[in-house]
């Protein structure tokens, strides 16, 4: 588990993180989100101990990474994929990782497979595409068999097979009880691989919750009611503080009421209810909506 405890860190004048306080629970891949500038990088560096923290604490088990007895074991990271030696190939840039780490040189074969690098290892980085670089810094954070695993936009330069297959992988160490952290700008995919966020704008948390949670909050999240008692079950729910706006035929669209409980008050009541289907806006929309005021850099909209 990942703790911080009013994590902070300034540059000069620049505040990049201000008073984080989270808990990175295992078992679940968590999407850590926010606009450029919004303090993902830094924060990442600061839980990895590349950069020291203005004020506050974080913690890996209850332990600052630099105490950890065998921390490539304890914690598998990729902040850059372009971060190696070009004239290196795969192979060696494996090895000479595993030697710093303390692993069996045999440990890299078998990351080589477990990312579809096998056949490519012999090949100098340099020359390796971005997606292709990817894989290669997976790989490395994988060399420690590590519980807990960091990884800023490993989506990146992935073809739609490639996405698919780190989307399986993170999900499938989560469900081994590991912790997992994911920065990606890429909504869709963090709807798709994740199952909890933490949004953050200009260095601030903004948002600690399940997925479905943040975008059943969001504007245009409602439930889909149908019910030959429209009429009735209207009133009814807005009395009980919903917000109800009727549609076509018998269809209701409610928001502020949960779907099981605009359920039990139509059975409660004895109201005839056909569908009852839950609608969650977007998770880039929820994102886009939240962290409006939160953008460092928005570009000028052209007429």
């Amino acid at each position: 588990m990942i703790e911080a405890q009013g994590l902070s860190k300034h540059y000069g004048a620049t505040v990049a993180v201000d008073q984080l306080t989270f808990d990175i629970r295992p078992g679940v891949v968590t999407g850590f989100l926010g606009p450029n500038g919004a303090g993902k990088s830094t924060t990442m560096r600061m839980i990895l101990g590349l950069d020291q923290p203005t004020a506050g604490s974080v913690r890996i088990d209850g332990r600052r990474y630099r105490d950890l007895d065998a921390p490539v074991r304890a914690v598998g990271a990729l902040l850059d994929a372009r971060a190696v030696h070009g004239k290196r190939t795969a192979r060696q840039h494996l090895r000479w990782l595993a030697d710093a780490g303390g692993l069996p040189r045999g440990r890299v074969e078998e990351v080589l497979d477990q990312v579809g690098l096998a056949e490519v290892a012999g090949r100098r980085v340099g020359g390796f595409s971005l997606g292709m670089s990817q894989r290669l810094g997976i790989a490395g954070a994988l060399l420690g068999d590590p519980a807990i695993l960091l990884f800023d936009e490993p989506m990146n330069g992935l073809d739609p097979e490639g996405i698919r297959w780190i989307r399986t992988l993170l999900q499938r160490f989560a469900a081994e009880g590991r912790t997992i952290v994911v920065s990606s700008h890429l909504m869709h995919e963090m709807e798709e691989t994740a199952q909890h966020v933490l949004v953050i704008g200009r260095g601030r948390l903004i948002a600690d919750t399940s997925i479905a949670e943040f975008t059943q909050r969001a504007a245009g999240s409602h439930v889909h009611v149908v019910s030959p008692d429209r009429a009735r079950l209207g009133a009814l729910l807005e009395r009980a503080g919903g917000q109800v706006q009727a549609g076509d035929g018998d269809d209701l669209a409610v928001s502020g009421l949960a779907a099981a409980r605009i359920g039990d008050l139509a059975a409660e009541h004895g109201l005839c209810v056909h569908e009852l289907t839950p609608r969650r806006a977007s998770l880039e929309t929820a994102f886009m909506e939240l962290t409006h005021d939160s953008i460092e850099y928005r570009p000028e909209v052209l007429s």
